[in-house]
């Protein structure tokens, strides 16, 4: 435990001037719980480190080593965090707290190791609806949502990260099971971080975030399992408009596509999205993807950012061996089709989760898979600061509010009313 960053809490026993270590008899009952040893381990530093306030009143002291020491960092000031609860569906209590310490948030990681001073979060539609207190998102309430953040390491148990260090956070379940980045102060497992790209700032991080992440994901599996090059046809994007979206037209169009925007707003981001490189803007897909399965072939790729009659009405309208990448459900869960499409045209349906979640209940927490996933985070942050067009990437840009106005913007964009990302300043 003390090898893994947990400090050793013990107190001196007078007559017999021995030492007593809380951490060491937590060990021996099996306080780490089941898992790995090493998530054990991981698991008891955070317990100690919830402790420490507890029994500084009973004589219970920290012991470090003097390399732990200098890894941790000095104490810092108290922060601000967005506290939301909720019960089935029925919002209960939402409001910007203040906290004096990262333990004192309400869904703690007790695996998580790396504690971040968060400069920047970001307003993404799954954050839109949790903010409301919506049931299925969360693993539980009270929680801290926001999903991604952008900051610098102020405290790390872990030899991937130093004091100072500039990370980006997307995914991995943060804002959802965990405490997220709406928040001051955020600890997390030191593998869900990455390095800042140097092509971006922090903000420029969050202009990108889940959004941009997912966006640059869905072409790179079109490319990969998908077969899409630019002679294959046109490009849909589907929910041209929001962050996924807009990404995604920028993306493709410095690719060299030939990219049809498709959004209910073809008057008002006309222009917004011929700036990021649309060639075309047209309204909603008509047609009923399930009574019509095979319709006009128009499209050699698409990107659906929307889901429900829009994505059957897509994957209706794809062309022989074309493919499909999927990821919004902003029109709907539902997907009303029949298999002609994958069945007589070869359509491939890709389904794309951005998460990329490692060490989360319910999901793998092997080495070789965490290896894959950081793998694949670092080729994506490759491939945006290498395919991101920086002025595309300013016109994204909505705007940067501060924590008390996320509530405005949230239902702004849930109902449809921004364009491009909202960036949180912390």
């Amino acid at each position: 435990a003390f090898c893994s960053g947990a400090p050793t809490l013990a107190r001196r026993t007078p007559s017999a001037g021995r030492w007593c270590s809380l951490s060491a008899a937590m060990a021996a009952l099996g306080a780490g719980g089941g898992g790995s040893r090493a998530r054990q381990l991981r698991r008891l530093a955070g317990i100690c480190r919830h402790l420490e306030p507890a029994f500084a009143g009973m004589g219970l002291v920290p012991i470090r080593s003097s390399a732990l020491s200098s890894s941790a960092g000095a104490p810092s000031a108290g922060f601000r965090a967005w506290i939301v609860d909720a019960h089935k569906g029925k919002l209960k209590h939402r409001a910007v707290t203040d906290f004096k310490d990262v333990s004192e948030l309400p869904r703690q990681d007790p695996d998580a190791n790396v504690t971040v001073r968060v400069h920047f979060s970001d307003l993404n539609y799954k954050d839109a609806m949790i903010i409301q207190g919506q049931h299925g998102l969360c693993k539980g309430f009270p929680i801290v949502p926001g999903i991604d953040f952008s900051g610098v390491v102020e405290q790390s148990d872990s030899p991937l990260w130093k004091v100072g260090d500039e990370v980006v956070l997307t995914g991995n379940k943060i804002g959802q099971h965990f405490d997220g980045g709406w928040s001051g102060k955020c600890r997390v497992q030191a593998e869900w971080l990455v390095p800042r790209p140097s092509n971006f700032s922090l903000e420029e991080c969050m202009i990108i975030g889940t959004a941009g992440f997912t966006a640059m994901q869905m072409v790179v599996h079109l490319e990969d399992f998908g077969g899409m090059t630019p002679a294959g046809g046109h490009v849909l994007v589907t929910g041209a408009g929001g962050g996924v979206g807009s990404t995604a037209v920028a993306l493709l169009a410095k690719l060299g596509y030939h990219v049809v925007a498709s959004t209910g707003r073809v008057e008002e981001l006309g222009d917004y999205l011929r700036s990021l490189g649309a060639a075309e803007v047209v309204g909603r897909l008509e047609g009923d993807g399930r009574k019509q399965p095979l319709q006009a072939q128009r499209w050699g790729y698409v990107v659906d950012t929307v889901g429900g009659p829009t994505l059957s009405a897509a994957l209706a309208q794809t062309k022989h061996m074309g493919s499909v990448a999927a990821v919004g459900v902003a029109a709907g869960g539902i997907l009303d089709t029949t298999v002609y499409p994958f069945v007589l045209r070869g359509i491939r349906l890709l389904g794309v989760d951005s998460t990329l979640p490692w060490n989360v209940e319910g999901f793998d927490e092997s080495p070789a898979a965490w290896e894959r996933n950081r793998a694949e985070r670092l080729h994506l942050w490759e491939r945006l600061a290498r395919d991101m067009p920086s002025e595309a990437l300013k016109n994204m840009h909505s705007a940067t509010t501060p924590l008390e106005d996320i509530p405005t913007w949230g239902d702004k964009l849930l109902a449809g009313n921004v364009h491009g990302r909202v960036v949180v300043r912390i």
